[in-house]
């Protein structure tokens, strides 16, 4: 879904969801905190998680962190989310490459019971000649 389709509320809807007054937003948004969807026209327009955003800077804001800590937390929050679909990338390929490896060493003990057969095959005809 495109950022447009989800930011569906103008900022006095958005700051009253929050808890917050519209000028806050708008200094949030200038401070990098936020960044609402805007139209051609220039309107913000907030989405859910826009919301959810603002509601755990207030959180954060109310448990004593500045606006440059808060600024801290959302970039680690971000990074750790970063970092947690690469790790999730990483064990799906870790385990397609197990598969991988499984399967062709399978293959591989397979050609031995074979080769095994063929000898003992062959040393039974070889017996049975000498």
């Amino acid at each position: 879904m495109s950022d447009q389709a989800r930011a569906v509320f103008v900022i006095s809807v958005a700051a009253e969801l929050s808890g917050m007054h519209p000028q806050t937003l708008r200094i949030y948004e200038r401070r990098g905190l936020i960044d609402p969807f805007r139209t051609p026209g220039g309107t913000r327009r907030y989405s859910q998680e826009d919301i959810e955003r603002l509601q755990l800077i207030q959180e954060l804001t109310s448990q004593g962190l500045n606006l440059e800590g808060v600024r801290r937390v959302l970039k680690l929050q971000e990074e750790n989310r970063r970092l947690k679909r690469k790790l999730d990338r990483l064990r799906d390929r870790l385990d397609d490459i197990e598969e991988e490896v499984e399967g062709r060493l399978a293959d591989v003990h397979r050609s031995y019971r074979h080769e095994i057969v063929l000898r003992s095959q062959l040393r039974q005809v070889l017996g049975d000649e000498s």
